[in-house]
C-alpha cells in the first residue's frame, strides 16, 4: 500500500525539474530568438513629447533599427564610418532590441562582449579577454553600446584595412568570412532598399 509520503515526495521531485527544465528552455527560447532579425521591435529610444519634435534622420533604416536612426547616425559621423555598415551590424547582431544578451554574454545592439557576467570567464593567454571593456550595465544603454560598438568597428577597419577583414574579427571568431560576408550583404540590401 501507498502511503501519501512516498506519492508525494517523488511527485514534488518531478514537479520541480519538470519546471527547472521548462524555465531554462524558456529562457534559451528567449535569448535565441531576441538575437534573430525576426524578432520584436523594441520601443523608440527617443522620448517626444507634445513640445518636441520628432527626431528627423539623414538616413532611412529597416523598421527594426529604424527607432535608433540618431544613435546610428551620431556614431557614424563621430568615428568616420558608414551609417549603413553600422545599421548592418546592429540588425544582424541583435534585430534592433537593445536589452539582448547572448548565450555567449554578449550586450545590446552591437552585442559586444562586456568585462563582466559570462564573458569574465574567457581566458586569453594574458588572462580574462574582455577585462578592459565596459561592464553588462553600460553596454545595456543604447547610446554607450553604439558609440563602444562603432567605436571598436572603426578601430578594426584602421587596423585591418578594410571592412571585410574588420567584421571578421568583430564577429564570431570561428566562422571565418561567413559573418563579414553576411554583414556586407546585410549592408547592401539597406543602401539599396532604404537610400
Amino acid at each position: 500500500m501507498f502511503t501519501p509520503q512516498k506519492v508525494i515526495f517523488p511527485g514534488i521531485i518531478i514537479g520541480s525539474v519538470i519546471l527547472i527544465l521548462t524555465a531554462r528552455l524558456l529562457t534559451a527560447t528567449q535569448i535565441a530568438s531576441a538575437a534573430t532579425p525576426e524578432a520584436s521591435t523594441p520601443v523608440s529610444p527617443v522620448q517626444v513629447d507634445e513640445t518636441q519634435s520628432a527626431v528627423t534622420c539623414t538616413h532611412s533604416f529597416p523598421e527594426k533599427i529604424a527607432p535608433w536612426c540618431e544613435l546610428i547616425e551620431n556614431a557614424a559621423q563621430t568615428h568616420g564610418i558608414s551609417p549603413y555598415l553600422i545599421a548592418a551590424v546592429m540588425l544582424q547582431e541583435s534585430g534592433g532590441q537593445s536589452e539582448v544578451i547572448s548565450a555567449s554574454g554578449a550586450v545590446g545592439l552591437m552585442q559586444v562582449m562586456p568585462s563582466d557576467g559570462l564573458a569574465a570567464g574567457f581566458m586569453c593567454a594574458s588572462g580574462p579577454c574582455f577585462a578592459s571593456r565596459p561592464t553588462t550595465q553600460q553596454l545595456l544603454d543604447p547610446a554607450f553600446n553604439v558609440d563602444f560598438g562603432t567605436r571598436m568597428l572603426a578601430g578594426l577597419i584602421q587596423k585591418y584595412g578594410s571592412e571585410r577583414e574588420a567584421l571578421k574579427a568583430y564577429g564570431p571568431y570561428d566562422v571565418g568570412y561567413y559573418y563579414a560576408d553576411k554583414v556586407l550583404t546585410i549592408r547592401q540590401s539597406i543602401e539599396a532598399n532604404y537610400q
